[in-house]
């Protein structure tokens, strides 16, 4: 029976698909370290790998180290910092060969580089199956940035690229100096997501999707159903309804949707940052959801995720966004149909949204498939 073959085929590979990834990219010295020590030492329960060029880069906490080796350090918190020497695939393979599960992979690339590729080596590899590309953060120092680097290709690179850009010292400059960055940030790439942070300290939910339906509790059975499900055979016909901000993207698909319960460190509560949570038993019109996300999402929306129902099809839907970059993947449902979202941001009107997310739903149709109406 060929169908058994196949399922047995891959015994190994199986709850290593989907990795998540995020590239952190930024000139030198505009908090990027920074950034890695603050994902680093802030995981509770999540199992997070960093890539870096060296070691030397980054402080790491000491207290936090239990074991190095020549190319890796582990952390106490069930985090590892990596050094990726000159062959960034290599560098993964070895992470993703360890016996613990991880949970989140982060990559930093060096300052004066283009993300696109370290980008295309996610998207474009034999490490496509094994990984999924989530974030590309680009961090920009509001204190140093001469307005200069704009004619830079590397930093343009960077901008464009990037779904979050983390405007950092924020604090060491005035508020028409931020405005003035934010709107040549966004003269590079309309409706940048641009948060403003100091010491890069930022809640680790906008940059990094790993637990972000920890407080919904609802997602809790469905969700560790799906972790053990075969994905290998299924229409991928969704991606004609992704919108990628990036030409370069291609349609990365979360081979498993890995969640955790836990509580973080990193409230979202400060400085206006919110979750928002829409669920419905009706289904959403993809047109309609299309638009939303077109037209409607506002640039205060960092990430948003959610299990979703299309009328116009018949599967589940698994919806990761980060930036202006989603996908759409396909899954099989187990129980009753039904959409759950939660969106992230900071200082969102909670009334819109919600308004505008119950716009998109439409009543089951009678005549669907019937050749008329539709």
């Amino acid at each position: 029976m060929p169908s058994a073959v196949t399922t047995e085929s891959h015994p190994m590979e199986a709850p290593k698909q989907g990795l998540p990834v995020t590239i952190i990219t930024g000139f030198l010295g505009s908090g990027k370290t920074t950034l890695l020590n603050h994902i680093l030492t802030n995981q509770q329960g999540v199992k997070t790998a960093v890539l870096v060029n060296e070691f030397g880069e980054i402080g790491i906490d000491n207290e936090l180290v239990v074991a190095t080796d020549e190319n890796m350090v582990e952390l106490s918190n069930g985090c590892i910092c990596c050094t990726i020497n000159n062959d960034l695939v290599d560098a993964v393979y070895k992470v993703l060969e360890r016996e613990e599960k991880l949970d989140y992979l982060v990559v930093e690339t060096t300052g004066l580089a283009d993300p696109l590729p370290v980008a295309m080596t996610f998207l474009g590899s034999e490490l496509r199956d094994l990984t999924r590309l989530d974030s590309i953060i680009t961090v920009v120092d509001a204190a140093n940035y001469s307005l200069d680097l704009f004619n830079s290709q590397a930093a343009l690179s960077q901008i464009t690229y990037g779904d979050v850009i983390l405007l950092n010292k924020a604090d060491l400059v005035d508020e028409t100096t931020l405005q003035e960055l934010e709107s040549k940030i966004n003269d590079v790439k309309e409706g940048s997501r641009i948060i403003r942070t100091t010491n890069s300290q930022v809640p680790l939910p906008l940059i990094l999707s790993v637990g972000l339906f920890e407080s919904d509790q609802y997602f809790d059975s469905e969700e560790h159903e799906h972790d053990h499900h075969d994905h290998d055979d299924h229409d991928h016909s969704d991606c004609g309804h992704e919108h990628h901000d990036h030409d370069h993207s291609t349609c990365e698909h979360d081979h498993h949707d890995h969640e955790h319960h836990h509580h973080h460190s990193d409230h979202l509560e400060n400085d206006g940052f919110i979750s928002i949570s829409f669920q419905s038993d009706k289904p959403f019109s993809i047109r309609k959801f299309q638009y939303f996300l077109d037209n409607q999402l506002p640039t205060n929306v960092f990430r948003a995720k959610g299990i979703m129902w299309f009328e116009e099809s018949p599967q589940r839907h698994i919806f990761h966004l980060c930036g202006k970059r989603f996908t759409i993947d396909d899954d099989q449902w187990k129980g009753e149909r039904k959409n759950q979202i939660v969106l992230i941001g900071q200082n969102l009107d909670q009334e819109t949204l919600l308004n505008q997310l119950e716009n998109c739903l439409c009543l089951p149709s009678v005549s669907k498939g019937k050749g008329f109406g539709k």
